[in-house]
């Protein structure tokens, strides 16, 4: 019979808790040798320790769940390459933070920014084909690809061309904990139909407060700032949003330096009037 150890000694050589060994046997990722099928207790064999341990140093790294799965199952060198993948993610992120953890302590200072310069402009009515889903921060940059895809194709067999940007309206905060929705949109003056699960509408003529962002403002977090801004400006002149904010894509994203206008946020607002 082949040696294996009860779940309270596994844990205490692994120095795992009970609540984590269960957590990550329901992932699939640290699973039981054995479960006695009458008293339930689990068991682990000794060389399971190795896992155990590479487990607590990705998480020591922050890596989630998620992304622990395919660490565990792949060879040493793709192992290690999936490592270092992550690590230069969380590189980008901490270098996007800055911008944003700058305009943060500016605004509890009271201090005026000029990370962030607000314009004005009108916007026609605009036919829109669009795609709209629930997602949160970790999966939006796969749902913007796959939406824009999309509707490009299904403007393709339409014989549509784009009439403007591509934009996404957020119609809710989208972040860790919030889902939106997002809907992606795409315009276009020819007389297209829905189809699945895209849906054509008219976009209605608007004002709207807008800042432009360069490439390298536009990841996530360092947009949360641009939102801010435009939303604190329209709040600073008693003006009030009529629609969602938005993004506004321009063609060159894909090719542009760090230094070149790819993006703008923009909230449209209703006018003030005056008798």
């Amino acid at each position: 019979m082949r040696e294996l150890m009860v779940i309270g000694e596994f844990a205490a050589h692994s120095r795992l808790s009970h609540k984590a060994l269960r957590l990550y046997a329901d992932k699939g990722l640290l699973v039981p040798a054995h479960v006695d099928p009458r008293s339930r207790v689990r068991y682990y064999e000794p060389a399971q320790m190795a896992e155990a341990r590479l487990i607590t140093l990705l998480r020591a790294l922050g890596m989630p769940l998620s992304l622990i799965g395919p660490v565990l199952s792949a060879e040493g060198g793709e192992a290690a390459r999936l490592v270092a993948e992550y690590a230069r993610r969380c590189d980008e992120e901490h270098r996007a933070r800055r911008p944003l953890a700058l305009h943060i302590q500016n605004m509890l200072s009271g201090r005026p920014t000029a990370m962030y310069v607000i314009g004005e402009r009108e916007v026609r009515q605009q036919r829109v084909a669009f795609v709209q889903q629930h997602v949160t921060a970790e999966h939006l940059g796969a749902f913007l690809g796959e939406a824009t895809e999309e509707l490009f194709a299904h403007l393709r067999t339409a014989g549509a061309c784009l009439s403007g940007p591509v934009f996404a309206v957020y119609h809710g905060l989208v972040d860790q904990d919030g889902n939106g929705p997002v809907e992606v949109c795409v315009p276009t003056d020819a007389p297209i139909e829905p189809a699945g699960r895209i849906g054509v509408r008219l976009e209605p003529a608007h004002r709207q407060a807008f800042t432009e962002l360069r490439k390298e403002q536009s990841p996530y977090p360092t947009v949360a700032g641009a939102f801010e801004a435009v939303t604190a400006w329209l709040h600073d002149r008693g003006l009030r949003p009529s629609a969602s904010a938005r993004e506004i894509y321009y063609p060159n994203w894909a090719d542009a330096g760090a230094d070149e206008h790819v993006m703008d946020i923009a909230v449209p607002f209703r006018a003030l009037t005056h008798a």
